[in-house]
């Protein structure tokens, strides 16, 4: 595989060690009378990278690449969401409150479920985190670990809270990390603007960023 077109620089990509991660691409967060609405947030603006996200994925399939799924979700009886974390803000719904699509972020709820057009397929990895952070109380790095990967992709929602936080964790562990700019989204523009320009600078102290065609043509040879 040729390296990655990317910002600061090119991405060494290892197609035996690379691995795709598609964050918390569910409907909470993507559709009108979810959480990310119940905030006041426009929901179109996560919609619409549901093409270049589900493009990235069916590239990695059809290139025999790892695909991973995460959730942000809670056990049903709240026992893994802090008083901190609920409390926070003043939305008209918070998490565990009943909603039009079931138990706000609530494991097994059907808001919780990943859009339908992004929904994993047999075989592949679905994380249920209840932190920002993907690694953060799952199983996630033990998965990697066991697989031998050790450069992480990422796509997903939003920008600069669950991806950043999870680029940063993974950063931390010693992985390779590139951001798929069109395939990851913020309810605010200038929040993902900044989320990229601290992820690439001074030489990509938290990782890479490229775009979504480099990455697939890329991958294409793998």
């Amino acid at each position: 595989m040729p390296d990655i077109k990317a910002q600061p620089f090119a991405f060494p990509a290892r197609p035996d060690q690379l691995a795709l991660i598609v964050i918390d691409m569910q409907r909470d967060f993507a559709e009108p009378g979810g959480f990310g609405a119940s905030l006041g947030n426009d929901v179109s603006r996560i919609t619409r990278i549901i093409p270049d996200v589900k493009r990235l994925i069916e590239g990695f399939r059809e290139a025999g690449l790892p695909v991973i799924h995460t959730m942000e979700c809670h056990k049903p009886d709240l026992s893994d969401l802090p008083p901190a974390k609920r409390n926070r803000g003043a939305p008209t719904l918070r998490i565990g409150d009943d909603g039009p699509m079931g138990r706000i972020l609530i494991a097994g709820e059907a808001g919780t479920a990943i859009l339908a057009e992004l929904a994993a397929v047999d075989g592949e990895i679905v994380i249920e985190k209840p932190g920002k952070g993907a690694f953060y109380a799952t199983e996630l790095g033990e998965i990697l670990k066991a697989r031998g990967i050790s450069q992480l992709v990422f796509a997903g929602v939003t920008t600069e809270v669950c991806v950043q936080t999870t680029m940063r964790e993974a950063n931390d562990r010693g992985y390779e990390c590139l951001l798929a700019e069109e395939a990851t989204e913020s309810y605010f523009p200038e929040f993902k603007d900044a989320a990229i320009a601290m992820i690439r600078a001074q030489g990509g102290i938290v990782g890479w960023t490229s775009h979504v065609d480099d990455i697939l043509e890329a991958i294409g040879h793998a």
